[in-house]
Parts: C-alpha cells; sequence; structure tokens
C-alpha cells in the first residue's frame, strides 16, 4: 500500500452509497489514487449493483483477537490485529492497553511507535484504558498494577508512543484525577473508565474537559433514578459514550433505550475484543489474567467477571441491526464516523467524503461482506 497507489482510479457502480448526511443513495463513488474524489477519468470499475457501500469501520476500543493481543507489545502482535481488523472490514484501529506492569505498558507503546502502517487496517492511535482506574470496578483489569492519575508517567507513555494515545481512561473521583484531566485535556482526549463515580464528580470530570465515557453501562454504578451517576451526567452533557454491542455486555432493550437517550450522534459502537476473537472456544489471557471463552462469552477463569468479547466490530455493527432493531444507517454512524470524530481523525477516516481516503466496504443485503477497498486499492 502505502503511497506507490497515487495513479490508481476507480468507479464504485451502481451501489447505495451511505452518503456524509448518514443516508443511503443509490450513486457511484469516484476514486482517485488514495482519496475519494469528485470525478475519475479511468474506467477501472467495482459493481456494487444491489450493494452497501458503506466507510470502513473504525475500532477505537479493542484489545486483542486471532491470540494476539495489544499489550504483548510485538510488532507481530499489532500486524496480526491489523490484518484480521481489516479482513473484518475495520481499516483504522485503535486499540487498547491495560493495567499491566509499568515496563510492558511502556513496552506496548513502543511497539506502537514503530509500527509502520504497510498493510492491515492503520493504526491510528492507542485508548491507555488504566492504570488510572478505581479497584472497586476494576472488571478484569489487575488489582496490583493499578494506579492514581500521574501526569509525569502518562507524558513518559505518550512520549514513548510517538503522540499516539489518543484517549486515556480514569476513574475521576480517584486522587488526583480532577488535576490530571486539567493538566492533560487540550493533548489527549480523557474517558471516564472502571469508576464508582457519582453524577456530580462525573459532571465536574466533563466540565474540566472530559470528553468521552468508557464503554457505557460496564465498570460503574447503573443509572439509578436518584443517583444517575457517571450515566446521567454523561446524559446531561456532549460526550461520545462508547456501547459494546456483542449481544453479551448489554441487553438489547437497553441498547435501544441508550439510542433514543444519546442518539446516533454521540454513539462509539465498540467491540472490546479480547485474543479468542476470530478463534474457536477454549482458555485464553487478558491483561496477564485467564479467560475462559464460549461462544461470545469471556470471562475471567477465576471469580467470573466479563472479560472484554469475542466479537468484531463488524460482528458487532450487524448484531446491532439485526437481534437490536437499531437503523442500519445509525449503527454505520456510530461504527465508522463517530469513533473517527471522538478522537479526532475524522479528517482522513470515518466517511466517504471527497479528499478523505477511499476505505470501503461493500455489503450485500444481508450485510455479508462483498469486497473490501482500502486507500483505493481492492483487498
Amino acid at each position: 500500500m502505502g503511497n506507490g497507489n497515487r495513479g490508481n482510479t476507480m468507479i464504485i457502480k451502481n451501489g447505495l452509497v451511505f452518503t456524509p448526511e448518514g443516508k443511503f443513495e443509490k450513486k457511484d463513488l469516484y476514486v482517485e489514487g488514495e482519496y475519494v474524489a469528485k470525478e475519475t477519468t479511468d474506467n477501472k470499475e467495482v459493481e456494487a449493483e444491489g450493494c452497501y457501500v458503506i466507510p470502513g469501520l473504525v475500532d477505537i476500543h479493542f484489545h486483542g483477537c486471532v491470540r494476539h493481543d495489544m499489550c504483548d507489545g510485538t510488532e507481530e502482535s499489532i500486524q496480526a490485529l491489523a490484518d484480521y481488523e481489516a479482513a473484518n472490514g475495520v481499516l483504522a484501529i485503535c486499540p487498547a492497553t491495560m493495567t499491566i506492569p509499568e515496563e510492558e505498558l511502556f513496552q506496548a507503546m513502543k511497539a506502537a511507535k514503530e509500527h509502520k502502517n504497510g498493510k492491515g487496517a492503520d493504526l491510528v492511535g492507542i485508548n491507555m484504558e488504566g492504570p488510572f482506574i478505581n479497584k472497586e470496578k476494576k472488571g478484569a483489569q489487575k488489582e496490583e498494577d493499578i494506579k492514581l492519575a500521574d501526569i509525569e508517567l502518562f507524558h513518559k507513555l505518550q512520549e514513548a508512543a510517538g503522540g499516539l494515545i489518543k484517549l486515556v481512561d480514569l476513574a475521576p473521583e480517584t486522587e488526583g484525577a480532577m488535576d490530571f484531566i486539567d493538566q492533560v485535556k487540550d493533548e489527549v482526549h480523557v474517558s471516564i473508565a472502571h469508576t464508582m463515580a457519582d453524577y456530580d464528580t462525573a459532571s465536574e470530570a466533563i466540565r474540566k474537559g472530559a470528553d468521552h465515557i468508557t464503554h457505557l453501562y460496564n465498570a460503574m454504578p447503573p443509572l439509578n433514578h436518584r443517583e444517575p451517576g457517571v450515566i446521567g451526567a454523561a446524559r446531561d452533557s456532549d460526550c461520545y459514550v462508547e456501547l459494546i454491542c456483542d449481544g453479551v455486555h448489554i441487553h438489547p432493550s437497553c441498547v435501544r433505550a441508550t439510542f433514543e437517550m444519546f442518539t446516533d450522534k454521540r454513539i462509539v459502537l465498540i467491540s472490546d475484543s479480547m485474543m479468542a476473537t476470530g478463534m474457536e472456544d477454549g482458555q485464553y489471557e487478558l491483561g496477564g489474567q485467564p479467560v475462559t471463552v464460549v461462544g461470545n462469552l469471556a470471562t475471567l477463569t477465576e471469580g467470573g467477571a466479563i472479560a472484554g468479547s469475542a466479537t468484531n466490530l463488524m460482528d458487532c455493527m450487524r448484531t446491532v441491526v439485526k437481534e437490536m432493531h437499531i437503523p442500519f444507517e445509525s449503527a454505520i454512524q456510530c461504527a465508522t464516523l463517530n469513533p473517527a470524530k471522538s478522537i479526532g481523525i475524522d479528517d482522513k477516516y470515518g466517511s466517504l467524503e471527497e479528499g478523505k481516503y477511499a476505505n470501503a466496504v461493500v455489503l450485500d443485503k444481508d450485510l455479508n461482506i462483498v469486497s473490501i477497498i482500502q486507500k483505493g486499492q481492492v483487498k
């Protein structure tokens, strides 16, 4: 891939193209080099009659797949993630690290910095999920590696990552967290995560600059009519909220209610997938802890806490549409443009707009992948 495709031009013909306005329109999509164009001179054609043409998906929160994990801290693992995701129509990835020992965290950051986007999905960022979380809501994260929010440590990690950290997660009620938000809000998106925060604390964190909520409903107090907590605070703000829609983490009724409460302008669909994704049932690992996977359900072998998902984002999007009855247009918006906007990469990713990368997935009427176009190349 790279920049060798400048001369590549094509027309994706007769498809139902998902427009930047969030609607389907029967039209041709023009590609010039790596980008979506207004028109093209060439006649190389990709036939999309009777198919949907949607932007490449953007997953900003997943840990691993095909027996590899972002926390492995190796080029081999990052490339395995990139290849698997691209083959499933996810063309931009911002994988998540976890609460792991400091030296391992640095190693993961360095590996990401050194990765070149030569093939597979583009590594567009890192989601630093932990270690600045609350022990009481650690979920599948390792307690002994949890730390208080540390500005100096964050800056060192960001340097090791070459500026790739796009999201840093924290529990705003923990000591020093508010000060941390104050200090870093202009250089990274701050996400409220793994937290016991009440409504007022979460609201204050958002006022200070947190603009994102990690896997809404999971690892936080529930929405209670007298204590609305993080969920209520998020509802009363304009934060982006992540939603895991693998059919395990959140009941379909709750997903539908969330779409009414937050709308498809603010929901970001994520997979939160771990290394068993794309593999058979069995024993795996997440953040250094043993995990048992049966079907879509991944749980810590000890204690039974849900440990990420075993589903990729394309499958999550299908589940949202087919089983949870969310409009297809809304689901696409939440798996493409919203995640791109939420980490500030929507200048190049997230919609089939002129001048953005020609990253498109052609789906049949049953939402199976027919073809994948990445930066103007048919994969």
